[in-house]
């Protein structure tokens, strides 16, 4: 599979999750809100992801990919499929007594999460039980990732970014049955969260049995090879989730302000993350593996190829969607979240968070590509670093901020410190002589910036325009919403084509190259 068809692959069922997870939080904000359940709910379901992402998905997955393809490459299917169920035995290990005791010190862990609800035995008490409830996911998702850098490594890709579908539809459906049952919705979507993550792993389990990959479970033992991943996972849990440990800062943030906080910021972050997961997850997720074996043939040529590829993808999207959510925010949240509980004052309040994520769309894009060009050498130490500083740095801006403009200070914070975790990883990869990036990278990305700039100010003025349909009900603000992200969308490639920001020919011509010609090495061409 060539790059950019991997890339596609990944973001299009990464996209179709995403419109299934606007689904699902149009339901949670028509339902809940952003009152004290909504609150509790969200710091709930960020205690597994936080864990997920930090090392099931993160230091785990940067670790385990690079391993795994470098036994493929060197001892075959077989020995690789082996060193996956030595790691698979040993995570159980661990996970299932760590997920009884964290459920046990839920109450204590509460503290650490949401010191603000303290203050609140209610809203501390329904947090503490909605966690509980939510905690099981990690153990269930982390053997879903653990299957999907199997399925990754080989160049199969589809399973484990569709298994999120799985997630938004189960939490969709607790929804419904809450709603309909008359059930009380945030214990409702607690339980779905782990119930999710049983129906996304018999998925990947599935598809690993169809791909005769499925890794055994033997007794635990820490063969030289599950060392080997230990090591890399130490650093990897700190350098591979700057990003997620700085959004566990704000959620602390946000406690300590008043009812709605996080919630503001748990929906403008579902904004955000919309760009960043269809396009920096895609991007990360299809590179790693392609810059693993890249290194381990010493194809340095390739390698800084394949990194080019991926940063002006990452600006080609990445840069056009922080314009577009500075730019016409609060129409596009007032669309998908105000009716029900959500009214006009939660719109311009979780606009304006938003709006400071926004500002960080490119950064956390091209975090995700630098990053992958150090686990890709299973570099995971290089980072941690940089992540420090940057934390840091996140956690003091975040609580300066708070004291001037709120919440959105939190977000505007997290959207900053992500410029800087940029220069500290390049300039790190700069001094190992492996940021040499090509002619076409440098010549297209000011150009890039043009014309989102450019398309800026016609979604401005278009948004101007179009006022009177976002008054009106809901079908014509809907009518309204995909005029404007259309004209946007016509407007930036128009004037990317024409300023030679991109090349929408060869764009298509890459996605439709056979494997076999895409590339020196069995088809996987930049």
């Amino acid at each position: 599979m060539n790059f950019l068809r991997a890339v596609a692959t990944v973001g299009g069922l990464t996209m179709v999750s995403r419109v299934a997870g606007f689904v699902r939080d149009v339901l949670t904000a028509a339902i809940l809100g952003a009152g004290p359940a909504a609150d509790a709910f969200f710091v709930a379901l960020k205690l597994p992801n936080l864990f997920r992402r930090l090392f099931a998905e993160g230091a785990f997955s940067v670790a385990f990919v690079p391993l795994f393809s470098a036994r493929l490459a060197s001892d075959g299917r077989r020995a690789a499929i082996a060193f996956g169920g030595e790691a698979l035995s040993v995570m159980l290990a661990v996970l299932l007594p760590l997920t009884v005791a964290m459920i046990t010190a839920m109450p204590w862990a509460m503290v650490v999460l949401a010191p603000g609800f303290a203050d609140e035995p209610a809203r501390f008490q329904l947090a503490v039980d909605l966690a509980r409830l939510t905690f099981p996911y990690l153990a269930l998702v982390s053997v879903v990732a653990l299957l999907g850098g199997v399925l990754n490594a080989l160049d199969r890709f589809g399973p484990f970014a569709a298994a999120p579908i799985a997630f938004n539809l189960t939490l969709i459906a607790g929804l419904i049955t809450a709603h309909l049952g008359g059930l009380d919705p945030a214990s409702a979507l607690a339980v779905a969260v782990t119930l999710s993550g049983v129906v996304q792993l018999g998925y990947l389990a599935w598809a690993c049995r169809g791909s005769h990959a499925l890794p055994r479970l033997a007794w635990p033992r820490l063969t030289p090879g599950v060392r080997r991943l230990l090591r890399l996972m130490a650093p990897g849990a700190f350098g591979a989730g700057v990003m997620q440990i700085n959004l566990f800062v704000d959620i602390v943030l946000a406690s300590l302000l008043g009812t709605g906080a996080i919630s503001y910021l748990y929906y403008a972050d579902r904004l955000y993350q919309l760009p960043l997961g269809v396009i920096g997850i895609a991007i990360g997720t299809a590179l790693l593996p392609v810059l693993s074996r890249r290194v381990e043939a010493g194809d340095e040529a390739g390698v800084r190829a394949y990194l080019s590829r991926g940063l002006e993808y990452s600006l080609v999207l990445g840069v056009p969607a922080a314009v577009a959510l500075v730019a016409v925010g609060t129409p596009i949240v007032g669309v998908l979240f105000e009716r029900g509980a959500f009214g006009a004052t939660e719109t311009v309040a979780t606009a304006a968070a938003a709006a400071a994520y926004a500002l960080g769309i490119p950064a956390y894009v091209i975090v995700k590509v630098l990053s992958t060009a150090y686990f890709a050498r299973q570099d995971t130490a290089g980072p941690v670093k940089v992540a420090a500083v940057v934390t840091v740095l996140n956690a003091a801006l975040g609580l300066a901020l708070i004291q001037v403009i709120g919440h959105v200070g939190i977000a505007l914070a997290t959207g900053v410190t992500a410029w800087l975790n940029v220069a500290l990883l390049a300039r790190g990869l700069a001094r190992r002589g492996r940021l040499a990036l090509d002619h076409q990278l440098r010549r297209r990305a000011p150009r890039i910036a043009a014309a989102a700039a450019a398309m800026g100010v016609v979604l401005v003025g278009l948004a101007a325009v179009l006022a009177p349909g976002f008054a009106g009900g809901s079908v014509l603000k809907i009518a309204a919403l995909a005029v404007l992200v259309g004209g946007g969308v016509a407007v930036y490639f128009g004037l990317a084509q024409r300023l030679g920001a991109v090349d929408l020919a060869d764009l298509r011509g890459l996605a439709r190259r056979p494997a076999a010609a895409a590339g020196s090495s069995g088809g996987e061409g930049p």
